[in-house]
């Protein structure tokens, strides 16, 4: 016996049957629910049959769920009363699996003894006969009930001899992983489909197509109708699939076809009658083809499904009659538009699946991704175009219709346009995200923090691609006089087995992410949305009231890089400088407000302590300490003074640009930094007075050498005023690497730690870095996830999925002097 890989099984059998042995031999335990241990759980006695209607109910509730997980279920109970058959089958329909009725059929007399050899069974031989009788009038009616196999055991014998196996679904071809080349609705344009086929790089014949590469054709169904040779596209459809070449879905016209010409009375429209009158002069038999179309099919991994009319993610995989109309009809409501056709839900616009789902059924001038859906039925037959979606690589290839063949019973239309904001039921409540650095856990409570500032500070969401990880600092220095040096944050990278590491210079101003488009045209085309770009800070706030300025010159100094990476937008992670720019409150508030009050309050104490001290009191201990107070907010007030001048608007204002994130079709994150720091320093030379450049050294950590010079530059670049240096990876290191690591100045650190941090450097240095870490790794693997898909031209809603969840994850309670 073959089962499907999922299925809802339900066993069949009178008491003493044999069937909870026969669940135990060849089942897992977790797969077989049985009556008797829910009765137990609901009534602490599985023999109380007064709970059977609770213990059911709980029954059918975990079956519903592993159901809808995917999970084969076993029901293990007599079933052999109709109602308690019908209460399994509506389970299976409601999750569009099948349902499997496996019977034992053993002797009445065989039962009672081992009834009678269970102490646990109290119930008299009447009760037995009464189920071998319902058992007997159930064999006769259970494919009528709906199971769609029904395997009957007669005997101990056969049941002993009994071996299970099982069997994909029809649908199920995940491991074909392509290339593919899907195809929209042919209806019957044969000149249009050669074209296309050689297009793509097929050998054509009247009844094959072979690519040299071995990619396989995708046909999203509809070959049939309308068009002038529905048969001639058929004999070549059906060799293709025939070799092996291509898959072929049903569509709706294919369906009519067949019930047409197994004589069915429909009605005879929509160019149903054009393709009886070419098969009628034509030795194309097309039944047996028809006959074996599904409804759908999931491809590589489940990653990709083609269903002629679209499935909603519920439904990949599945099998029922609801999937099948669903597959082949679309989400329809039952009534007709002012055309006489169907009217249909967008069910696209709500799609939220991970697998990319390409269909055909409703004619659009031109494909348009919507929620990692996409239409590729351009209406060839209507006078528009036959279009193939490559994939992976999301090309489109299109040939235009030869003449308009059929005229359209309605206009066709655009696809309906996803909605690009943030919905609230993909970013709330506790979620995991699978990144290419791990799967990361957003906790219910981080995601309110979160929502707190997208929704009332944040920029339009459209904009809002990418968001900059935390980055953790180097481990904690034991040099003397130092809490963060290079020796640790070389060290570091030398242990995780790094070959070269970027020593970039840390700029001291407020982290900016700036999307920049080269025409407003090129902004709606790509986000949807009017205007240059946006410039945001690292909690996703506009940074400017009005950057369209700022914009605008960041535009013409890019303009090379528009051209070489051939697209109309980038995405830069820079520095705004002077940190003044974004932090003045910041600055004064906490920063200047204790420099000003101890410079007002030192003073005075030291004049005390000297007017003591000349009067012989022994406080010179207490007057030295005052006195170092006194230098150390000195140097303190310098640090943040070095990273503050006047600007009045935009004029002073600096850009240190040092990433180049992603353009059309490409996630740069991954690139090595030599490379984005040159076209950084590209950006410098186009515009000097707005950008400045970022200092680097590219060292061996593990090299005594390295690591001599990188320290030699850092105190050089610490002495003249710089906050510190950021160290990377020259190249992608792997997913458990950090990506970069702070290495800070002695003397910025006081702005962290406090004017005399150097007096509990001990204390410091007990600081616990592991949770910081955990952090930064998580939400650079979020940031490397948003940009991928921004890349693949995913749905704004799942890159916003992974930009909010950085925000959340700055939530989490982690020290934010590290």
């Amino acid at each position: 016996m073959r089962l499907p890989e999922l299925c809802l099984v339900a066993l069949v059998g009178i008491s003493g049957s044999g069937k909870s042995t026969f669940a135990r031999r060849h089942f897992t335990p977790t797969q077989v629910l049985s009556s008797d241990a829910f009765r137990a759980m609901v009534a602490d006695d599985e023999n109380d049959q007064s709970a059977s209607s609770d213990a059911f109910e709980a029954l059918h509730f975990v079956a519903g769920k592993r159901l809808r997980a995917g999970r084969l279920t076993v029901v293990d109970a007599t079933n052999v009363q109709a109602h308690a058959r019908q209460a399994i089958v509506q389970v299976a329909r409601e999750h569009d699996v099948l349902p499997v009725a496996i019977v034992l059929d053993v002797p009445e007399e065989e039962c009672w003894a081992r009834t009678q050899a269970r102490p646990d069974r109290d119930f008299g031989r009447p009760v037995l006969a009464r189920q071998a009788r319902d058992l007997r009038r159930s064999l006769k009616q259970l494919a009528k009930e709906g199971f769609r196999q029904v395997h009957v055991l007669r005997g101990t014998a056969a049941i002993d001899a009994f071996e299970l196996g099982y069997e994909k679904l029809y649908n199920d071809k995940r491991e074909l992983t392509g290339p593919f080349d899907i195809i929209g609705d042919v209806h019957g344009c044969l000149d249009e489909l050669v074209e296309l086929l050689r297009r793509l790089g097929y050998t054509v014949s009247s009844d094959d197509a072979v690519h040299p590469d071995g990619r396989t054709a995708v046909f999203v169904g509809d070959l049939v109708d309308r068009g002038p040779d529905s048969p001639g596209v058929l004999r070549l459809v059906m060799g293709m699939v025939a070799a092996g070449h291509a898959l072929c879905v049903a569509g709706n016209h294919e369906a009519k076809l067949l019930r047409k010409l197994r004589g069915s009375n429909v009605r005879v429209a929509h160019g149903l009658q054009e393709t009886l009158d070419q098969l009628a002069v034509s030795d194309v038999d097309p039944v047996p083809f028809l006959d074996s179309l599904i409804s759908h099919y999931v491809l590589d991994g489940g990653r990709l499904v083609v269903a002629h009319a679209g499935l909603k993610e519920a439904y990949h995989g599945r099998a029922s009659g609801r999937v099948r109309a669903f597959a082949l009809y679309g989400d329809v409501t039952g009534e007709t538009d002012e055309y006489g056709l169907p009217v249909r839900l967008p069910w696209a616009t709500e799609y939220r699946g991970k697998a990319m789902v390409v269909h055909g059924h409703i004619p659009v001038p031109a494909p348009e991704w919507v929620n990692n859906t996409i239409c590729v039925d351009t209406g060839c037959v209507f006078g528009g175009s036959l279009t193939a979606l490559r994939y992976p690589s999301r090309e489109l290839v299109s040939v235009k219709a030869r003449r308009v063949y059929y005229e359209p019973a309605r206009p066709v239309a655009p696809a309906p346009v996803e909605d690009a904001g943030l919905n609230l039921a993909d970013v709330t409540g506790r979620r995991s995200l699978v990144t290419p650095t791990g799967r990361v856990t957003v906790a219910a409570e981080n995601a309110a923090a979160a929502l707190e500032v997208m929704s009332r500070f944040a920029v339009d969401p459209r904009w809002l691609v990418w968001l900059p990880p935390t980055m953790a600092p180097s481990s904690t220095s034991r040099q003397e006089g130092y809490l963060e040096h290079p020796v640790e944050a070389l060290g570091d990278y030398a242990r995780a087995g790094v070959p070269l590491v970027v020593c970039q210079e840390k700029h001291m101003g407020s982290r900016a992410v700036l999307v920049v488009c080269r025409s407003p045209e090129a902004a709606s085309r790509r986000f949807g949305i009017d205007g240059p770009g946006a410039i945001y800070t690292r909690t996703g706030r506009p940074f400017f009231p009005d950057d369209a300025a700022l914009l605008d010159r960041v535009r013409v100094a890019a303009e090379g890089l528009f051209d070489e990476l051939r697209s109309d937008w980038l995405v830069l992670d820079a520095e705004v400088l002077p940190w003044s720019a974004k932090a003045t409150p910041l600055i004064r508030e906490q920063y200047a407000s204790v420099a000003a009050a101890a410079g007002a309050a030192l003073p005075a104490a030291r004049a005390a302590l000297e007017l003591a001290a000349g009067r012989g009191v022994a406080v010179q201990g207490l007057l030295s300490r005052f006195a170092a107070r006194a230098a150390d907010i000195t140097a303190y007030a310098d640090v943040y003074r070095r990273y503050c001048w006047p600007t009045d608007g935009l004029l002073g204002v600096r850009l240190a640009p040092f990433h180049v994130l992603a353009s059309e079709g490409a996630n740069h994150s991954r690139r090595e930094h030599d490379w984005h720091l040159a076209l950084a320093d590209r950006l410098v030379a186009a515009d000097p007075e707005l950008f400045t450049a970022t200092r680097r050294l590219v060292v061996d950590p593990s090299s005594a050498d390295g690591v001599r010079a990188a320290t030699e530059w850092w105190l050089d670049l610490t002495a003249s005023g710089g906050e510190g240096m950021v160290v990377k990876p020259a190249a992608d290191a792997g997913p458990r690497v950090q990506p970069a690591i702070k290495c800070r100045g002695r003397e910025y650190l006081r702005i962290i730690y406090g004017p005399s941090y150097t007096e509990r450097l001990d204390e410091l240095r007990a600081r616990n870095l592991g949770r910081k870490r955990s952090l930064a790794l998580r939400e650079h693997g979020l940031g490397l996830a948003a940009l991928d898909l921004l890349a693949e031209g995913a749905a704004p809603w799942r890159v916003h999925q992974h930009v909010f969840a950085v925000l959340a994850c700055e939530s989490e309670p982690v020290d934010p002097r590290l």
